[in-house]
């Protein structure tokens, strides 16, 4: 594994902002770092990036432990941090040039042009930073973020103050390097979990609530089973309720019902079946899950 976290505790003062948190990132997989404000994320990726040392635990990147080989750590990660420090009197390209520098990247100028395209900073790479608009700046916190090809991304809300074109592209972007690289993202952003996320790691109070895919995540916090189902005409009612593990029936409206199961149980084929038997015909039919979005607040609150 790229990231690897066991027992990790920082405390300050009276308070554990982040308790006793274990868990490991993966090449290849894009993993959602999900919280409160408050709850301990910042802190655990700082940790991580061996920018402050943890109290307790151990962390290690590619197999260097945070604490005792912080440069090995930090020659294999880009971090965006949650409030992008940049130079704003420095021009983009010159600043992409800078930053190149110090992790001595061959052929500094290819490489700033590859992460110019990359990131969509071409129209915009001659102006001074403190002249560009927040996206861009966010995207100039990216490019330098990846300029030495790290093997590990480590990206504190990277889509804050984007647009919703720049956040199609972004969005692109990241699953892209998530195909060969270890991405650790956080974001307060659910439609941006379900659209890049592989799997999902929820903290809440200093301690992780929860570590799985969000198809699974949401398996897990469903009790029951839903279908909602509209007919195009009035179904026999009898034969709908006896429906094989039906538990219940609510009626939406007009031919319109929502059934009810075990948490287990899928109605779908038998109400295929039951529309094909007594010839009436579907106009809607669909399994009603919890979104990410109502797992995270049933989690943290």
């Amino acid at each position: 594994m790229s990231v690897s976290v066991q027992n990790l505790t920082k405390v300050y003062g009276t308070q554990r902002a982040v308790d006793n948190v274990s868990f490991r990132a993966n090449p290849g997989e894009v993993l959602g770092f999900l919280g409160p404000n408050g709850a301990g994320k910042t802190t655990t990726m700082k940790v991580v990036t061996s920018f402050i040392p943890p109290d307790e635990g151990t962390a290690t990147v590619c197999g260097y432990d945070v604490l005792k080989q912080p440069m090995e750590v930090r020659r294999r990660i880009g971090y965006l941090p949650e409030h992008n420090p940049l130079y704003k009197d420095m021009y983009v390209r010159e600043y992409l040039g800078f930053i190149a520098g110090l992790h001595k990247v061959g052929n500094k100028r290819r490489r700033v042009e590859e992460l110019v395209e990359l990131t969509g900073l071409g129209r915009e790479q001659h102006k001074l930073i403190g002249a560009l608009s927040k996206g861009y700046r966010q995207r100039v916190g990216l490019a330098q973020a990846m300029l030495h090809d790290p093997e590990v991304l480590i990206l504190d809300e990277p889509t804050s103050g984007l647009d919703p074109n720049q956040l199609a592209d972004i969005r692109q972007l990241i699953r892209h390097l998530g195909e060969e690289k270890t991405v650790i993202f956080s974001t307060h952003i659910m439609q941006e979990v379900r659209a890049i996320c592989d799997r999902v790691l929820i903290i809440s109070r200093g301690k992780i609530v929860a570590n799985d895919s969000i198809e699974a995540l949401q398996r897990r916090m469903a009790a029951e089973s839903v279908v909602t189902v509209e007919f195009q005409k009035t179904p026999p009612r009898k034969a709908l309720e006896a429906l094989p593990q039906l538990k219940g029936l609510k009626e939406l409206g007009k031919n319109r019902f929502q059934l009810i199961s075990g948490p287990e149980a899928d109605l779908r084929p038998a109400v295929f079946d039951f529309a094909v038997q007594h010839q009436v015909k579907l106009l809607e039919l669909h399994k009603e899950v919890y979104e990410i979005d109502e797992v995270f607040q049933k989690l943290t609150q």
